[in-house]
């Protein structure tokens, strides 16, 4: 493999900065529609956008991208996040990544180049559940591959909503395989598994990794298909739930969830582990925190 793959890398590039504008554009049009309620007199919230940049540890560029950060009145923090980094892997990075699958030639040309999208949404509603959602691409000089999901992290479950969500990816994984998704179903129910609690993190969704079929563009167009697959999942639940009243109860039920999704990502979390171990900017990979948590 050579840098020919230049174009794929600036299309998967472009990708999901597009699917960011259409993710951001429909999460502001939930805000708009928030007539009533607690929250319903605060001003309807936008997304405010920052650059962000990786530094090699020599202090040369490594690439960078955007935080796309919003807090509203349905909202209470989301944040929509992309990059385009770049680089050589160093010690603690490439040993994050082949603990995961053998990378042949890495030891001896540790180059390599990511794009993805990654959001978190933080919801004012304890009716309306929390979600994350991120697609990826990872290069190096002598592979490729594409990663990802999404999953549901609800306060308390309601049954017809995770079967709504899951019913929404399955078809998506179903265009392109129809054995994606029992088994990236199964994958997210391993993957996010807060382990020192025995508790899930959530109603679970997909996630894959290390996506290599050999044909770039069907793992591309898959790739896509669960980015747009999130907002016909996630939009329909919140629209939902958006006027269901809630008590001082349910807020504090759901800042106790919260402290736990943070726990998750701080220990558990593959990207944050692998963000912080190649240099990017901590505000952006530390985004997906909660703003207000609490511990029992």
């Amino acid at each position: 493999m050579n840098d020919s793959f230049d174009a794929r890398k600036a299309r998967a590039s472009a990708w999901f900065t597009e699917l960011r504008d259409m993710i951001c554009a429909a999460f502001e049009r939930l805000e708009d529609q928030l007539a009533d309620g607690p929250h319903a007199g605060m001003p309807a919230g936008r997304f405010e956008r920052k650059a962000t940049r990786r530094v090699a540890s020599d202090g040369s560029d490594g690439g960078g991208g955007e935080m796309s950060v919003m807090r509203g009145r349905v909202f209470e923090k989301v944040g929509v996040n992309i990059s385009t980094v770049h680089g050589l892997l160093e010690d603690r990075a490439q040993r994050s990544l082949t603990a995961r699958k053998e990378i042949p030639g890495l030891a001896e040309d540790p180059r390599f180049w990511a794009a993805g999208i990654s959001l978190v949404a933080h919801m004012r509603s304890p009716k309306t559940p929390a979600v994350h959602m991120n697609t990826r691409m990872f290069w190096t000089p002598q592979t490729w591959w594409f990663g990802g999901g999404s999953d549901l992290n609800p306060m308390v479950e309601v049954p017809e909503d995770t079967a709504f969500f899951h019913g929404v990816l399955q078809a998506a994984c179903d265009r392109h395989d129809p054995d994606y998704y029992p088994r990236f179903k199964a994958w997210a129910d391993d993957y996010f598994m807060i382990r020192h609690w025995g508790e899930a993190r959530g109603v679970g969704g997909i996630f894959y990794d290390d996506l290599n079929t050999g044909d770039w563009e069907a793992d591309f167009a898959f790739t896509r298909d669960v980015g747009r697959a999130f907002l016909d999942a996630f939009v329909p639940l919140t629209e939902r739930h958006l006027h269901e009243p809630w008590t001082e109860a349910d807020r504090e039920w759901q800042l106790v969830k919260r402290g736990r999704y943070a726990e998750f990502n701080l220990v558990y979390d593959r990207g944050t582990q692998f963000g912080l171990q190649t240099g990017h900017n901590p505000e952006a990979v530390l985004m997906s925190l909660p703003p207000v948590a609490k511990w029992p």
